[in-house]
């Protein structure tokens, strides 16, 4: 089995960074590969905001391009996304994803729980 956690949400104002954490519970007989985040805004469908393949390989939403960074530890089975000059629309639960293989060679895509990411202006 695979799980994902995520941290580092949490209240900022306009302006402001933060990171999030996202780290995968797993036996190693699970190949991880590209993960990335998500985010839903209130109202709003969930929507990608970045990912990463496993040897490194980037992509970005248009408004978090030049703002947030991904970034992968592929020895922690772990994902970062550091988010700077945050803006209100920002505002979202952020959510973790990672494509796997199972040992039976099965495809799976994982999420997290989420985090609550709140941008005040």
């Amino acid at each position: 089995q695979v799980q994902l956690v995520e941290s580092g949400g949490g209240l900022v104002q306009a302006g402001g960074s933060l990171r999030l954490s996202c780290a995968a519970s797993k036996s190693s007989s699970f190949e991880m590969k590209a993960m990335g985040w998500y985010r839903r805004a209130p109202g709003k469908e969930r929507e990608k905001v970045a990912s990463i393949t496993k040897s490194g390989t980037v992509g970005y939403e248009d408004s978090a391009k030049g703002r947030f960074t991904i970034s992968r530890d592929n020895a922690k089975d772990s994902i970062y996304l550091q988010m700077n000059n945050l803006r209100p629309e920002d505002t979202g639960t952020y959510y973790c994803n990672a494509r796997t293989i199972s040992p039976s060679l099965e495809y799976l895509e994982i999420w997290g729980e989420g985090i609550l990411v709140t941008v005040s202006s």
